[in-house]
């Protein structure tokens, strides 16, 4: 069923990034192009650099012509359709943390809603580094675009707004705990989208109509017929000129407290009691809070981190990690994640979850691996490799070429018995004769219909945190206790990887200290 959205006014914050012109400014021509928005839903830029409404949209259309040449095969802009959407684009220059620039944001507003663009709702976009959301929403609130005055009438009488923020929502559960307060004292949960985009992938959402649409699947997703889950986020990239920043983050607070939380969740959650934001949601935090705390020691033997060093992954030669500017010498900052992690639940009781993610690995995949229980007698197992005996296992593949496929044996033709391993596949580009829409492009129009399904709620993202908070101090007291024994002049080093290679070997030992492996992709 078709859904177009009403009247609305999107403010992008950071208008001049990359973010929205990789992405944001794409999803909605794309949406404009499906007729999926109102015709006189308006876009305006707010940031430092200096523009005119002229030039934001001359620099947009660049950025949208080069989106459409790489992800779209060489397609081309429909210069009609562009410059119909561009009459309702313009830009104001200003500072985040200066109430004129604000005032001044506000009066440019009414003066375009007299002109006849837009309308009375209001959509904020904070495509932009964390340290400027606090001061963004003080503002906001301060010259009356947060709330409405109060009552549904008003509301009504003065339209919705609504705030989209995009990670990292926080570096630890204390800073998380009071970005969300800060928030709330400006504007109501229900107002607020913390956005993820992975949530807005085919693959993901289809992880629940696969699971709970499907009676072959749905009764045996549990500990009875699962042996363990893997899922992996990998990316060839390195870090690149991102040194500085990536420092402060590293692959546990980039990926794993939001993406790889997610997709845990969706994979785990028991069915919601219908389709709805709040039903969806309550499911997923249940299970976060299943997964089981890790006090220091747990940390040693459950989770693994370490650093690439030099290589060549995705046909480039990279230095390592170590060696990159605006890296310290001493950095333990993970490049690497893998956790075996434990849900303490009745469904997934003893049903490990191995997940990981790295940068510099040999290809970008992300993927969740269901790997069933095997047979109880094992008929066949003289014709198989006695190290690793197959399993079924039933792919789903996020990214790329989302699909789903599922692994099982069968028998080769001849008059001996011999078996191998077949797949059957789904792909979304070969069943329904198009490629996946782009993440955005769902969550955009999710957040303009008032649909907050797909985002996340304030105690989804801090119970997630205090998962990782705990490997946080795991790792503190680790490095403190190792340094303290090494001295000053031989820093303590993490473990190493090569660039374009899987891992450490204290990744691959986590698997098989359970009679596991890594299912990596070719």
């Amino acid at each position: 069923m078709k859904r177009m959205t009403e009247q609305v006014t999107i403010v992008v914050f950071g208008a001049s990034g990359d973010l929205a012109k990789r992405k944001l400014i794409p999803a909605l021509y794309h949406l404009v192009a499906q007729n999926l928005l109102a015709e006189d839903v308006m876009l305006l830029g707010f940031a430092r650099s200096s523009y005119d409404d002229q030039a934001f949209r001359e620099m947009l259309f660049e950025g949208l012509r080069e989106h459409m040449s790489s992800e779209h095969n060489g397609g081309s802009v429909d210069e009609t359709l562009w410059e119909k959407f561009a009459q309702n684009i313009f830009y104001q220059s200003g500072k985040y943390d200066e109430r004129k620039s604000f005032e001044a944001l506000k009066q440019r507003l009414t003066e375009l809603n007299k002109e006849g663009h837009g309308g009375k709702n209001l959509l904020f976009y904070l495509a932009t580094p964390p340290e400027v959301f606090e001061p963004i929403t003080d503002l906001l609130a301060e010259v009356g675009l947060a709330k409405s005055s109060a009552g549904a009438q008003e509301e009504s009488d003065q339209g919705w707004k609504r705030i989209i923020i995009e990670k990292p929502f926080g570096r630890d559960l204390e800073s998380a705990v009071s970005l969300n307060s800060h928030l709330l004292q400006r504007f109501d949960e229900d107002q607020i989208y913390r956005i993820d985009h992975y949530l807005g992938k085919e693959t993901v959402q289809n992880i629940l109509v696969f699971r709970f649409g499907n009676g072959i699947f749905e009764p045996i997703w549990n500990r009875n017929y699962v042996d363990h889950v893997q899922i992996t986020v990998a990316e060839s990239l390195g870090i690149g000129s991102r040194g500085g920043y990536y420092d402060q983050s590293g692959a546990l607070r980039d990926m794993v407290q939001n993406h790889l939380m997610q997709l845990v969740a969706l994979t785990a959650m028991e069915p919601p009691v219908a389709f709805d934001a709040k039903a969806v949601r309550d499911q997923k935090v249940n299970v976060m809070h299943s997964i089981r705390r890790l006090d220091p020691e747990m940390v040693k033997k459950t989770v693994v981190r370490a650093q690439y060093s030099q290589g060549t992954a995705d046909g480039k030669a990279l230095p390592g990690y170590l060696e990159i500017e605006g890296i310290a010498a001493n950095s333990t900052t993970p490049t690497y994640v893998a956790w075996k992690l434990e849900i303490d639940n009745w469904r997934w009781k003893g049903v490990p979850f191995y997940i990981r993610t790295g940068k510099a690995l040999p290809t970008k995949v992300s993927e969740i691996n269901i790997v069933f229980r095997k047979p109880p007698l094992l008929l066949f197992e003289k014709l198989y490799d006695q190290v690793h005996l197959p399993s079924n296992v039933l792919t789903l593949r996020i990214q790329p070429n989302e699909s789903i496929s599922l692994n099982f044996d069968a028998k080769k033709p001849g008059p001996v018995v011999d078996v191998d391993s077949v797949q059957m596949n789904f792909a979304y580009s070969s069943s329904f004769g198009q490629e996946p829409a782009d993440a955005y492009e769902r969550l955009l129009l999710d957040a303009m219909l008032g649909d907050s399904t797909l985002f996340i709620r304030r105690d989804e993202i801090e119970v997630a945190w205090d998962r990782i908070t705990t490997i946080l101090d795991g790792w503190e007291a680790m490095d403190h206790e190792a340094q303290s024994k090494k001295g000053k002049k031989d820093p303590f080093r993490i473990p190493q990887y090569p660039a374009g290679t899987w891992g450490p070997e204290e990744a691959d030992q986590l698997m098989k200290n359970d009679g596991h492996y890594w299912r990596n992709t070719k």
